[in-house]
């Protein structure tokens, strides 16, 4: 598949039309509200395990490494971008985690996290997903922001690989918040609206990261670390523990393999 031509264009709309991509996903696999009312509970911990796979993968194929890569081209210290900036995005996502309103689903609303508020539970659920959809965004924008700087064939087809693999966890994602808002009393119509709207941030989040890196380009490999800690934070505090809920903590675990194999071969066969 040529794709020379891409680099013809502004790494800010490449990174714009990556994540609108990623979104699609999102809304796709949320509009399988109105084909199913319920979730097995052993598909709903595969799909989530299955995205903290292409996540850990991602942090580390898609951005760690490159980042530390550009350090030692640049004749920098490797470990200092990749250390600073993992730990700060880490630090990022605890600060929204502690600060924005957000329930996680099948919680009772006094297990609601953040500041407290009176909004209504549908609202709280939805950023609860919607944290999870920042670091994605964020990662998929600063990899296209790569390209300002070196504009190579190899790094365009790393970011590809990322978006792709960003929009095959998201699906699973979108019908694991569209069907148990389903479950839990809200009409198809409803539970789809929000399921896709979870997804929203992502474009948001890429643009202001390709902008971010294109404006002060001595970052990059700090931001490429910073969306890495993010992305594990979510893992770790949200996707590892709610895909372990139940009995076949096996299921969740095989998913967690299977994804990050898949990222895995994305990135190593496309970048």
């Amino acid at each position: 598949m040529n794709i020379e031509w891409l680099l013809e264009y502004d790494p800010v709309l490449l990174a714009l039309g990556a994540t609108l991509f990623t979104w699609g996903v999102t809304a796709l696999g949320a509009s399988m509200v109105f084909f199913f009312k319920s979730i097995n509970p052993k598909v709903l911990n595969s799909m989530l395990g299955f995205a903290a796979g292409v996540m850990i993968a991602a942090s580390f194929w898609s951005l760690l490494k490159p980042a530390i890569e550009m350090t030692e081209a640049s004749g920098g210290t490797p470990w200092v971008p990749a250390v600073v900036g993992f730990l700060a995005g880490g630090a990022f996502l605890l600060l929204i985690d502690k600060l924005l309103p957000h329930l996680h689903l099948g919680l009772p609303m006094d297990k609601a996290e953040g500041i407290k508020t009176s909004w209504q539970r549908s609202v709280l659920l939805v950023l609860a997903i919607t944290l999870h959809n920042i670091p994605e965004g964020l990662a998929v924008g600063v990899s296209f922001g790569v390209l300002a700087s070196n504009p190579s064939v190899g790094a365009l087809a790393g970011a590809i690989a990322l978006a792709i693999g960003i929009g095959l966890q998201n699906f699973p994602e979108g019908a694991a918040v569209s069907i148990p808002l389903r479950r839990e009393g809200f009409s198809r119509l409803k539970s789809f609206h929000y399921g896709q709207m979870s997804g929203i941030v992502e474009p948001i989040a890429g643009v202001l990261g390709a902008l971010l890196v294109l404006t002060i380009t001595p970052i990059l490999p700090y931001a490429l670390s910073f969306a890495a800690g993010a992305m594990i934070f979510v893992v770790v505090e949200e996707l590892i523990p709610e895909s372990q809920t139940g009995k076949d903590t096996d299921l969740s675990t095989i998913g967690a393999m299977i994804g990050f194999a898949t990222m895995m071969l994305l990135d190593v066969a496309l970048g």
